[in-house]
Order: C-alpha cells, then sequence, then structure tokens
C-alpha cells in the first residue's frame, strides 16, 4: 500500500504541467500518481468552486476541508481507493457537518479532543487559546483507517513577521501534536501524519543548512552540538518540531530521514520565483511521520522531485501487504478497514449538489415543454404543414427557376404617400422634449463655434524631463536635415541603435551576459524591464551586502548584478552619439 503526501500550491496548476495536462480527468490525474491514498495540501479553491470531476472521482472516496472565511486559499484534501471506517474536519472536535456525526460516527470519544481539556502551551495559559479560529482555515483532516489514524495537515508557514501570525502558528502546532498525543496515549492508537509542517527538522534539510552552521559554529565558540542546538532554537517551530521527533524526546518517525539518514539535498520545496528548483536550492518541510508500531510495516519512503506541477514534490510511503520476518503471517489487508463498504458522511459524494439533492443550474435550461394545442382545433388525423411532392418530370424544371419563384414570393414594400393630418400628427411628435430624445438630424449639425486650439506650455524646468525624451528630440532634429554629412550619419546610427532590440550586459563577476526579467510585484516599477545575472542559485550565492558576508558567498552562484533596462538602452544610445 501507497500513501502518498503533495502540496499542489493549488488545484488549477496542475493541469498547466506535463504530464497533467495530457490527462482529461482528475480521476486521471490520481491514477498517475499512483498511490492508494492521496492527500494534498493548499487546495486554493471552495467548494463552490469545485467541479463534480474533480470532488468526486468514481474510483476515490474524497474528503475535503476549506477555510471558513478566506476562499482560495489553504484547503486540504484526501483521496483513498481504500474505504476509510470514520472521517473528521479539523483537529478539536469542533466542525461538523449537518446532521451531526454521532458518538459512534466520531474517531474519538469526547476526552480525547482538545477542546473538552486545556492545551498544553509553553506559557501553561491557553485561556486566550481560540481553537475554534485554529480550526477554521481548513487545514486537517482525519481519516481512521482501523490499522491507524491518517491525519493530512497543512500547517501555517513563517514567512511573515506578523506577531498574531507567529502565535496562530505555534498555538496550530501545539493543537496537532495535542491531538496526536491524546491518540497514542488514551487511546493507544498508531498515528500517520502526512504534509507540509513548513519547518525544517534539521541542517541537512536546509540548503543554507552548512553556512547557516558556520555562523552559529562562530557565536557558540565552534562547538558543532551547542550550533545545532541553535538552529532549532532560531525558530520555534523547528524547536517544536525537533522536540515532537523521537530524537528529541518525542513520539513520532520521520519515517523519509530514518530511510535516508546521511542524504544530502533531499528537499521537497524549492522558491520557484528564483528558479531554485533547477539547482536544487531548498528546504525539507513536507513530511510523513509515523509511530513507532508502524515501522515494522515500512518498505520504503522517499520523496518524488522529478514529479511537476507545484513548487513543491510528492513524499511517499511504501507498507508491506504481508510482514516479512515473523513466524505468523500478517497481511495489510484484514488489519485495515476491509469490511467497510459505507464511505463516512464527510465525503464529498453525500454533498447535496452531487448526491442528487440539490438542482444544478442547467436543469433550468433544458429541453422546452411542447406547446399546447388548441382547444378549438381536434384534427382526426395529423395535418401536413409542406406541399406533397411533385412528379419526378416536374423537378428539373423546378430546380431551374427556383431562384425566380423565390424572388416573386417574397414581399414587396409599398410606398404610401402620408396624409396632412398624418403629417402635422407626425411634427408634432416630433418635438423634442427638454429631457426626452434628441432628432436624428442634431447627430449631423456642425457645432456652433469652432473649437479652440489648444497651446502646451513648455515648462521652464527642464530637469523633470526624461533623459530618453531629450536624447529622442535630438535626433529628431538632427534627422530633419537633409545633407550627408558625418554627424547625418551619426544620427542615424543613434536612431538604429534607439529601435533595435536591447542587447544583454554582462554581469561583472561572470562576465556572461545576463539575462532580462520583469517586475511583477505591486507598486511603481510594476512592469519594467531588468538584468540580472544568469547564474542559478545555489548554496552562498551572492544576496548582496547587506543579506550575505563576503567570505560566505560562492562564486560559482548567483551574482548580485542588476541592472535597469532603460539603464541599458541609455548606454547604448550614447555609444551611438
Amino acid at each position: 500500500m501507497r500513501i502518498l503526501t503533495w502540496n499542489i500550491n493549488g488545484i488549477r496548476t496542475i493541469p498547466q504541467y506535463h504530464p497533467w495536462n495530457t490527462l482529461k480527468t482528475q480521476e486521471a490525474i490520481l491514477d498517475h500518481l499512483d498511490a492508494d491514498i492521496i492527500c494534498f495540501q493548499e487546495m486554493k479553491t471552495s467548494r463552490q468552486n469545485l467541479s463534480k470531476d474533480i470532488a468526486t472521482p468514481e474510483s476515490y472516496a474524497s474528503f475535503f476541508s476549506f477555510p471558513a472565511k478566506k476562499t482560495g486559499y489553504s484547503g486540504v484534501a484526501t483521496y483513498t481507493r481504500i474505504v476509510p471506517c470514520k472521517a473528521e474536519e479539523g483537529l478539536t472536535g469542533l466542525l461538523d457537518i449537518k446532521p451531526p456525526l454521532t458518538g459512534e460516527e466520531r474517531i474519538s470519544p469526547p476526552a480525547s479532543y482538545p477542546c473538552h481539556s486545556p492545551v498544553e502551551t509553553e506559557s501553561d495559559d491557553d485561556s486566550g487559546l481560540d481553537l475554534k479560529d485554529l480550526d477554521s482555515e481548513g487545514r486537517a483532516l482525519v481519516l481512521d483507517f482501523g490499522m491507524f489514524v491518517l491525519i493530512n495537515v497543512y500547517c501555517p508557514n513563517d514567512g511573515t513577521e506578523a506577531e498574531d501570525r507567529i502565535k496562530y502558528k505555534m498555538d496550530f502546532h501545539r493543537l496537532l501534536s495535542e491531538r496526536v498525543k491524546r491518540l497514542i496515549e488514551l487511546e493507544k492508537r498508531e498515528v500517520v501524519v502526512v504534509g507540509d509542517l513548513n519547518a525544517c527538522a534539521s541542517l541537512i534539510d536546509h540548503c543554507e543548512g552548512e553556512i547557516i552552521l558556520k555562523k552559529l559554529k562562530l557565536k557558540g565558540g565552534g562547538d558543532a552540538a551547542v550550533a545545532e542546538e541553535a538552529f532549532w532554537a532560531e525558530k520555534e517551530g523547528r524547536h517544536w518540531l525537533r522536540e515532537w521527533l523521537v530524537e528529541g524526546g518525542g513520539p513520532m518517525v520521520d519515517v523519509v530521514r530514518r530511510q535516508w539518514p546521511d542524504r544530502k539535498g533531499m528537499f521537497t520545496c524549492w522558491n520557484t520565483k528564483i528558479s531554485a528548483r533547477a539547482s536544487n536550492y531548498g528546504t525539507r518541510i513536507d513530511y510523513i511521520l509515523i509511530t513507532a508500531g508502524l515501522l515494522p510495516w515500512v518498505k520504503a519512503a522517499d520523496i518524488q522531485p522529478q514529479v511537476k506541477g507545484s513548487d513543491h514534490c510528492p513524499v511517499i510511503l511504501d507498507l508491506y501487504d504481508e510482514l516479512p520476518s515473523t513466524e505468523d503471517p500478517h497481511t495489510l489487508q484484514p488489519t485495515l478497514t476491509s469490511n467497510v463498504t459505507e464511505v463516512p458522511r464527510l465525503s464529498s459524494k453525500y454533498w447535496d449538489e452531487f448526491s442528487g439533492k440539490q438542482r444544478s443550474l442547467d436543469t433550468f435550461f433544458g429541453q422546452k415543454a411542447p406547446m399546447r394545442k388548441s382547444a378549438n382545433t381536434q384534427p382526426s388525423s395529423p395535418l401536413s404543414l409542406s406541399p406533397s411532392p411533385p412528379p419526378s418530370s416536374q423537378l428539373s424544371s423546378q430546380a431551374s427557376s427556383s431562384k425566380r419563384k423565390l424572388q416573386l414570393s417574397q414581399p414587396v414594400p409599398v410606398k404610401r404617400k402620408l396624409t396632412q393630418s398624418q403629417i402635422s400628427s407626425s411634427s408634432k411628435k416630433a418635438k423634442p422634449d427638454p429631457e426626452g430624445q434628441r432628432k436624428l438630424s442634431s447627430f449631423f449639425s456642425k457645432p456652433k463655434d469652432p473649437a479652440e486650439p489648444i497651446v502646451v506650455h513648455d515648462s521652464d524646468d527642464n530637469d523633470v524631463e526624461d533623459e530618453d525624451y531629450r536624447l529622442a528630440v535630438k535626433l529628431s532634429l538632427s534627422a530633419d536635415t537633409k545633407t550627408t554629412t558625418p554627424s547625418s550619419s551619426k544620427s542615424r546610427n543613434a536612431w538604429k541603435a534607439l529601435l533595435a532590440p536591447i542587447q544583454p550586459p554582462r554581469c561583472l563577476v561572470h562576465n556572461e551576459p545576463a539575462k532580462e526579467l520583469t517586475v511583477t510585484k505591486p507598486g511603481a516599477n510594476k512592469g519594467k524591464n531588468f538584468f540580472i545575472c544568469s547564474r542559478p542559485v545555489g548554496p552562498g550565492y551572492d544576496k548582496g551586502k547587506a543579506e550575505r558576508d563576503r567570505e560566505d558567498v560562492d562564486p560559482r552562484y548567483k551574482c548580485n548584478f542588476f541592472k535597469w533596462s532603460s539603464e541599458v538602452k541609455r548606454e547604448a544610445l550614447r555609444k551611438e552619439t
């Protein structure tokens, strides 16, 4: 059995990439991923915008969680070929469907939900913890497969420095670990947590790990152990994840790292805005975590960086169908929900819009009802609305004269003279009302007074004029002269340079042609073009003196060359003039 997790960065982005653009349905995409349980994060859609093809693929039971307020944001989905016995949205037990889940339909007894007892926080004060708010952004789905409880989760990122979002992130982390803790300790359940945790577990999971370690060593007196501890303490998310894993005394096993303990560059997320994926300049923030009791079933675990379609890549876990190296055979299927046939009510197949309870909009535009027959006419036999077919001898003559007959059969407009009373009445009607309809002749009347010419006054402030404008004026004045002097030849060359495409400048470090990009960020410079070094980013690439110490710069990667395209153009024109 295979479990796959993937932050897809929007359900609509996948079909834009190969091979997904060759597949016509969502079910075909899921089949191509080749997994029994598929967990998506960052769906970035809403229930209202979800098509039936995506919501209810035929061969899968599908479950969704969307943010309550913000649309096109967050959201998780789980598609599974194996029918779970129970399914819930969220981690608190406060989110519910209509009619509400019964006690038998719920995964856990009331005491196992954080909403029924306090959640442990670092300050030991959860009075300000709004559990329902933590569960309102569509970040978690919990499915019970009998052998284990699967949690598909998308943790908040720490890209913003806003204090409220940092607090929200840490509160969500603690809520997640508390839910898992109670499943393990109170219910003695095995747990699988999959998804985007938005945190690095160790230095090896960060593209800048060696540089970070070097800096932290200098601060910590050269001790590597102290430097690593400083790395985890640098961000609260890292510290939380470290303590949640067995290496930090927690209950969860990072199964992919366990399979590949010393593997470098095992990243799952890249910044596509700087083309970081091409040089594998990324981080590992997507995980499959399991409890220790499932370790004997683990056959393989890995990442799939070759799968495109998002700024993340899938992570997979393969479980044995039969437990190896045991005296008594243990097979996987009976330990799962093999006897369960009914899909839990959280499934999208029960949504009104897809279950047949709610009429779709296109039913209102279906076939028109047949026209009623007149009550007065009761024909005993069908009436023929077309003449009987002519004899075969008449077909040729009818065909030759069809055009003439068609013209004769069309009505001819007849011109009638108006009486005096009709003329007077129509002239009365033609008098325009001040606020009524204008006469047709008013659209063809000449203006009473000629428009005054617009006078443009030159500004006294010549410093405001654009440099390109002054150069163009200079070129246009020189182009008016008809004489073939050296200066006119120089002017023609300047015009050619003005109209010619920009030749990319060379970066100062590598002396290689730079690449041109366009500003897409909203602001004063949006739409402007600029040149930067064409080399890929990598560990130690030059971010500039403000962000990168000179001794940490690796010249093999992108340098900090930058120049506006307009500046490159002006320099080329100056050379011609």
